[in-house]
């Protein structure tokens, strides 16, 4: 930073700025977890020393916070992809299922904003279709934290539901699907070049929450990309120059997902393979009966307490996957 040329240009100086304080605090954690062992390691010589077994409890506190620490320092070196450490813009759309489908949808949302703030991350909902009887259609919102990307597109997929649902009159037990598409937020100087006669802009009226405002104006914002026939849409904010802003912010992740396919040749770069949103796709299952399981498809990872991850609790599922894509 006290290279006078930086400050002449904003954005970089901004992008600088915020590199800095990331690598200022990975050595800050690094400095208190050496700390952290060297007082353990002191801890275990006087209790062998002086034959104390009450410092026992004291080594296997500090012991246990280490091995904390030691894993989310392993997992920073497991994301080290170009965008892991950008905020992610997360996309949600109800499948095969019907109103449970719905439902689903709307309960992957709050699985992962009970996540998001037990990280520290901050939820943005940028966009919302609610279903007609109950749920949601689709949702896309975005998690602004540190890594929040490089965790979070290990979740890309097809989520599979299994519960007596509590829409059916008989009691049945039912499956319901539903997507999950990540995309990294790009920053503002990233060479994404949008020309405006490339943009077909639509405005129509908000179908979601709001009341009689949301009736009475024409709010919400479509754009369609038409060189790509990528289309986004924003009904969520107040104002329709506030759904267009955001609405060009999810285009530009779009785009830039689009751009990433094609360098690297190969559709699954930061999408993954298209599936069906049913049957034999799903990437993860979460049985409520007749037993509670919840499984990964992928890493075999098990969890017997849906409840607990419903409630946010999916890193297991994370870490295993991004330990499986590092090694594979």
């Amino acid at each position: 930073m006290e290279d006078p040329s930086i400050w002449q240009d904003q954005q970089r100086a901004r992008r600088v700025g915020t590199d800095i304080s990331r690598i200022e605090s990975k050595i800050g954690r690094y400095r208190e977890l050496e700390v952290l062992i060297r007082d353990s390691i002191e801890i275990a010589r006087l209790a062998e020393e002086e034959g104390d077994m009450g410092l026992m409890d004291d080594l296997t506190g500090a012991a246990n916070e280490a091995a904390v620490k030691v894993r989310d320092f392993e997992l920073e070196t497991l994301l080290s992809g170009e965008y892991d450490s950008r905020d992610a813009i997360v996309t949600l759309h109800a499948g095969a299922g019907g109103t449970e489908a719905m439902d689903w949808v709307s309960m992957l949302y709050r699985m992962y904003s009970r996540w998001a703030e037990r990280k520290g991350f901050k939820i943005e909902t940028l966009d919302i279709l609610p279903g007609e009887e109950a749920g949601l259609k689709s949702v896309s919102f975005s998690v602004r934290g540190d890594y929040a990307y490089g965790f979070l597109r290990t979740e890309k997929g097809v989520h599979r539901l299994v519960r007596i649902s509590p829409f059916d009159a008989n009691q049945r037990r039912h499956t319901s699907f539903a997507s999950v598409d990540v995309l990294p937020e790009i920053e503002e100087d990233t060479e994404i070049d949008i020309k405006p006669e490339e943009l077909k802009i639509d405005t129509f009226r908000s179908s979601g929450a709001g009341g009689q405002h949301v009736n009475k104006t024409d709010s919400a914002v479509r754009i369609t990309h038409i060189p790509t026939g990528i289309v986004v849409t924003c009904q969520n904010e107040r104002s329709q120059h506030s759904n267009r802003l955001v609405a060009m912010r999810m285009l530009k992740a779009k785009l830039l997902a689009l751009k990433e396919e094609e360098r690297l040749k190969q559709i699954e770069a930061l999408r993954g393979p298209h599936k069906e949103i049913a049957w034999g796709s799903q990437i993860r299952s979460y049985v409520f009966q007749p037993y509670t399981l919840v499984k990964d498809h992928r890493t075999g990872v098990e969890a017997g307490s849906v409840e607990r991850v419903m409630d946010g609790g999916i890193d297991d599922f994370i870490y295993a996957k991004l330990r499986q894509n590092a090694s594979g």
